[in-house]
């Protein structure tokens, strides 16, 4: 008898303190790291992707940069050639949008919030983008055939601007592969 009210007690303890089991297939837990480097080819960061239920969850720690908003976007192709990383391909975008938040016709898949590097030139992020994920076999993978990069640009992204939202320069390349 004392079991049964032991295992009600844990039960009701579990329920009030708001825990959950995660159900199967909510959260793939895939998980990449990236090294960032810069123009020279150094590395300057890491990132770390994770697939969550809500979408991909983003951790940027970066320094050596110069202080300022900049833009930051995922583009096409996991190809980080020095020094201006064209290779990297356009933005990520299997939707075929104009880019821009604020762009009636956008936004491409690959866009992201600008972040602010502080004026010792670090920079940490922590987002998620509901727009991508890293399951492989879907529209919308990072994780495609030719897998993809991240990209932090030298200037803001206004947003709306088509392709890139007058972001400048390309100044920190990663590769987004298994």
């Amino acid at each position: 008898m004392k079991k049964q009210y032991i295992s009600l007690y844990v039960l009701i303890i579990v329920i009030l303190s708001g825990c959950s089991f995660p159900l199967a297939g909510a959260d793939s837990n895939e998980q990449v790291q990236v090294s960032l480097l810069n123009t020279e080819g150094k590395e300057v960061g890491q990132a770390t992707l994770t697939d969550q239920a809500k979408g991909v969850h983003i951790f940027i720690k970066a320094e050596g940069l110069s202080p300022g908003v900049k833009a930051i976007h995922f583009h096409e192709t996991a190809l980080c050639e020095k020094p201006d990383f064209k290779t990297a391909g356009a933005h990520f975008n299997p939707t075929h949008k104009e880019h821009g938040f604020q762009n009636p016709k956008g936004y491409h898949l690959g866009d992201l919030p600008n972040i602010e590097v502080d004026a010792n030139g670090t920079v940490e992020l922590e987002t998620v983008s509901p727009a991508v994920v890293l399951a492989s076999g879907k529209s919308n993978s990072l994780l495609d055939a030719d897998g993809s990069s991240i990209i932090i640009h030298e200037n803001a992204d206004d947003y709306k601007t088509d392709p890139s939202g007058n972001s400048g320069d390309r100044i920190v390349c990663g590769e987004i592969k298994k």
